[in-house]
């Protein structure tokens, strides 16, 4: 039995997670969670009372929220080589959680279709989608990494979030994203996670079809 379990909906932010997971290689089980049963009921809720995934517990330790877990991932497996030296992760840490705080705060509120008046700008961390989004082409332009001279979990994290942006065109698809994306992407990780996700998305959603058609 594995330390290692890994709480998830396919279709959820867990993703990410389980592209970490393939990453690092460990063995590592996993419970899939449904959003309105198991996710916001015990035994879950004494995982993360917030009743949302991801989440995992690694031995009696449990973490919670995407960044974080990427982050203690890395530094639980270092064979895995997936952070750099800690002498070396200013901009490792910098970009995960600019990513984890501004950006998606920028670009969930530009989904739901609503962003701060001017007058209100200095109310929110990351001031407008523009200045957010523009902040992150500069770190990324010109660059094979963003934090390293290597694939770390910073450009996992990133990488997941500039994919998932531009897939659901929330983001201008100009080639400092859409190769970054690519690049990142390109991993048999990154090939297995998709894989095993597709799988459990499509049970989920056969089992669906008889409910539907009634």
């Amino acid at each position: 039995m594995s330390s290692l379990t890994f709480y998830t909906h396919p279709m959820s932010r867990g993703q990410t997670v389980r592209w970490m997971l393939e990453e690092v290689g460990e063995p590592y089980e996993t419970e899939i969670l449904d959003y309105g049963s198991t996710m916001k009921a015990e035994p879950y809720l004494s995982i993360n009372p917030m009743g949302k995934v991801p989440a995992i517990r690694h031995g009696d330790k449990v973490v919670t929220e995407v960044a974080a877990i990427c982050c203690y991932l890395a530094d639980a497996f270092p064979q895995a080589g997936l952070a750099p030296p800690p002498a070396d992760r200013a901009d490792y840490y910098r970009w995960i959680f600019f990513t984890s705080g501004p950006v998606e705060a920028a670009f969930s509120n530009k989904a739901a279709g609503w962003e701060p008046t001017p007058e209100r700008q200095r109310m929110f961390g990351y001031g407008t989608y523009d200045l957010a989004i523009g902040t992150l082409e500069k770190a990324l332009t010109g660059r094979d990494y963003i934090a390293a001279d290597h694939f770390t979990a910073a450009d996992l994290f990133v990488g997941a979030n500039v994919n998932f942006m531009l897939q659901f065109k929330l983001l201008e698809p100009k080639p400092v994203f859409t190769d970054y994306a690519a690049r990142m992407t390109d991993r048999d990780a990154y090939r297995r996670a998709k894989d095993i996700d597709g799988k459990l998305i499509a049970e989920i959603q056969a089992k669906q079809e008889p409910a539907n058609a009634e």
